[in-house]
């Protein structure tokens, strides 16, 4: 069967199970889909999700990009088969001992993450988090590098570039910062109270500072920062076009958070949080988990296509040779990074991650 030959369009959308129905590949060939984001659902085995995204690859020319949530600790949607990656706070607490040592190890990380998912034809995943540890927000917790700014950007400017040693992108979520929150954004909407100048200075400087270091995409929160603008982060043009864009001068893409959770609810309907974050500045939106809604979008949403929106996320597909499992058995670099894993899994447990939170959808 020939590829349909048609631009990567502004939707991230999903599919429901282990393999792909015909009518989920009908929905991805509808030219507003640009993109597919898997889950654990989606997940039994390497070979099976593979031939999963295969199947999604087969459909369309361009490829549809392919991406994950697979930080590791409790947000790792592939699991056996998978190397276990422990929480970043590991890293984090690894730093406060030793920085030279935790950065290494977060090379190997992400050299470790990167092959692994594009052994089975993932693009992206969507990491690192980069928002602060205030201690308590009930979905950031450990996955959390830390609570000090430079922390989080040495630690997660490491894993960047293990990442982009294996061709993957990066991913810094939840611009401007979710840790201070409590309240969790798949089943409220979380506000933030402090002042824009106190986001500057603390929660943005990891966005800032590795704006200029080869972070490539950025994910905005769905939370309202009461202080200083009246529209969530995700929805929202001041930060995502004043602040992202022109005042950090990040030139990358913007993803939204997925349209479908409970914080994004206040601005209308499905399509109208489609039309309103693409508006405001994301170069793609993400429906998940509400197959219904994404049929919604796709027969009212509307769109004014932008050529840099497009041209954004054509740079987030993976780069260069992707070894398969057999050959990351001989493959140096990688082998290197899966014995650094293990001193991490070491340091694992003597650094405590933490109270447990539960992990997100």
């Amino acid at each position: 069967m020939s590829r349909l030959q048609q631009p990567l369009g502004p939707l991230m959308a999903d599919v429901a199970g282990l393999h792909l129905t015909v009518a989920e590949a009908e929905r991805l060939c509808h030219p507003l889909v640009g993109g597919v984001i898997l889950f654990r659902r989606n997940y039994e085995t390497p070979r099976q999700v593979a031939a999963l995204v295969a199947a999604i690859r087969a459909l369309r020319e361009p490829e549809l990009l392919i991406a994950v949530d697979h930080e590791g600790g409790r947000v790792q949607r592939f699991r056996e088969g998978f190397t276990h990656i422990p929480p970043m706070r590991t890293l984090g607490l690894q730093w406060q001992h030793d920085p030279a040592a935790a950065t290494a190890l977060a090379f190997d990380t992400g050299v470790v993450l990167a092959a692994e998912l594009r052994a089975v034809g993932v693009d992206l995943s969507f990491t690192p988090v980069l928002d602060l540890d205030w201690g308590h927000s009930e979905i950031i917790g450990d996955r959390s590098f830390g609570r000090d700014p430079a922390c989080v950007t040495a630690v997660a400017g490491a894993l960047i570039r293990g990442l982009a040693a294996r061709g993957m992108a990066s991913c810094g979520k939840h611009f401007p910062g979710h840790g201070w929150a409590v309240a969790d954004s798949h089943h409220a909407l979380p506000e933030d109270p402090r002042s824009y100048e106190e986001l500057a200075a603390q929660d943005m400087a990891p966005f800032a500072r590795l704006a200029d270091q080869g972070l490539a995409s950025v994910m905005p929160a769905h939370l309202l920062y009461t202080a200083v603008d009246p529209l969530p982060a995700g929805f929202s043009p001041f930060w995502l076009q004043t602040v992202l864009r022109e005042r950090l001068g990040f030139d990358g893409a913007v993803f939204s958070d997925d349209l479908s959770m409970k914080g994004a609810h206040g601005v209308g309907d499905i399509v109208e949080r489609a039309d309103a974050a693409y508006g405001a500045g994301c170069d793609m939106v993400l429906v998940c988990n509400d197959p219904d809604s994404v049929d919604q979008v796709l027969d009212g949403w509307q769109p004014a296509l932008r050529a840099e929106s497009t041209r954004r996320i054509v740079a987030m597909v993976a780069r260069g040779p992707a070894p398969d499992a057999a050959a990351l058995a001989s493959d140096l670099q990688y082998q290197m990074a899966l014995e650094s894993l293990q001193r991490l899994g070491a340091a694992a447990s003597q650094f405590a991650s933490g109270p447990a939170v539960g992990e997100a959808p």
